[in-house]
């Protein structure tokens, strides 16, 4: 028995597999408080400082670019440490530059304390997608939806609090807020997320290197690691261009109204869930054309002057990219078969890159041809990502 067991686990122990869940759920939630927090405040810091979109994008892309970072790093940590004890201590510290980060005055500060909370971003969604398939056989892609579900509420309930408290109390408040609730949810994760039972450490890091060099040289896996660098490249690009949109006329959306606008990110609660249960039975290749036509659609609809109806645009758009999200990290571990947090590593890094270049690539076509210009980049992102997950499966 190594250190990162004990005498059952989630998937052993029927009693615990219910709590094993929410912490799995908690513990994405906690971490996407953080991430996209500063989304519906763009329109808001851009007249607070007196920058660019591109500038205060940077306070998204930022913390995206330090997950990229990091995550091949927290991967190898742990094949050798285990995976609980890399989970919990990344929630208890990504809670400091959080709270930290309300200290901020200058725009390069706020976007330097949001690149160190991206540090402590991969040793949760790295390592808990090795945990999920190594820990959950035979319930694998529904409980990889509950942790997207998780991820998904987490993301909106960041985006949305963090709109409603600036309204009402400025953005550094809204940053204490954010740092209680992942103080919070660290505590619930350590006390509910049972240790591996599946897990086997890596002997030595020579060979967790080894193990990276030939997950790099698998062409499925790069391919399933393209797709998450498209899908995730359209889902920030579209909700970071999207506050700008909204902001303007005919919308004319508020920091508050910006921030009410992620409750469509509820519906993809509701639909990733029944998406796990949906790849468990029909499989990857169906639910990625499911998935991708979804995005397709949302998408057109966002192109209406009508506000109900872009709203509804974008709850179909972010629901077909939430169910392409978990395929993809179910697949990923299928496909890498050992040296899961390696592997899951490189397919964050890939995803968090993506995440990146979604802040700043669509500024082109946001200047020139703004949303229109937007939605047609975005659409042909999920094309490219429907061609490699059916590439990747076969």
């Amino acid at each position: 028995m190594n250190s990162d067991t004990d005498a059952g686990g989630p998937a052993a122990r029927t009693g615990s597999f219910p709590m094993a869940v929410v912490a799995v759920m908690i513990a994405g939630a906690c971490t996407f408080l953080n991430v996209y927090c500063t989304q519906p405040l763009l329109p808001y810091l851009q007249e607070v400082f007196h920058a660019t979109e591109v500038q205060v994008s940077l306070t998204v892309g930022a913390v995206t670019l330090s997950v990229a970072i990091m995550a091949p790093v927290i991967g190898l940590i742990a094949e050798s440490v285990g995976r609980k004890r890399v989970i919990v201590p990344s929630l208890f510290a990504m809670a400091v530059p959080t709270f930290l980060a309300a200290t901020a005055h200058t725009l390069p500060a706020l976007i330097a304390w949001r690149f160190l909370q991206g540090l402590f971003v991969p040793g949760v969604i790295a390592v808990i997608i090795a945990y999920i398939n190594e820990e959950f056989a035979g319930r694998t892609g529904s409980v990889m939806s509950a942790y997207v579900a998780g991820t998904v509420f987490g993301g909106f309930l960041g985006r949305f609090l963090t709109g409603v408290i600036a309204a009402r109390w400025g953005w550094h408040a809204a940053f204490v807020v954010l740092g209680a609730l992942d103080l919070l949810g660290a505590l619930a994760v350590r006390r509910w997320l049972p240790l591996a039972t599946h897990f086997v450490p890596a002997e030595r890091l020579l060979k967790s290197f080894g193990d990276t060099w030939g997950h790099l040289r698998n062409p499925r896996l790069l391919m399933i690691c393209g797709m998450g660098f498209t899908v995730l490249f359209s889902l920030v690009g579209v909700f970071t261009y999207a506050n700008f949109y909204l902001a303007r006329p005919p919308f004319l959306l508020t920091t508050a109204g910006l921030g009410s606008v992620f409750f469509v990110y509820l519906l993809g609660c509701v639909v990733t869930p029944l998406s796990g249960r949906y790849h468990d039975r029909n499989g990857f290749r169906r639910t990625a054309i499911v998935a991708v036509s979804m995005s397709l659609c949302g998408l057109a609809l966002t192109l209406s002057s009508w506000l109900p109806a872009v709203i509804c645009g974008l709850a179909v758009f972010s629901s077909g990219i939430f169910v392409s999200q978990s395929s993809a990290t179910v697949l990923t571990g299928q496909v890498a078969g050992r040296a899961r947090s390696s592997a899951a590593g490189i397919y964050v890094t890939f995803y968090y890159l993506g995440g990146s270049l979604g802040t700043t690539v669509p500024a082109w076509f946001w200047i020139h041809a703004r949303w229109p210009g937007c939605v047609a980049l975005f659409a042909g992102a999920s094309l490219v990502t429907l061609s490699l997950g059916l590439a990747g499966a076969r």
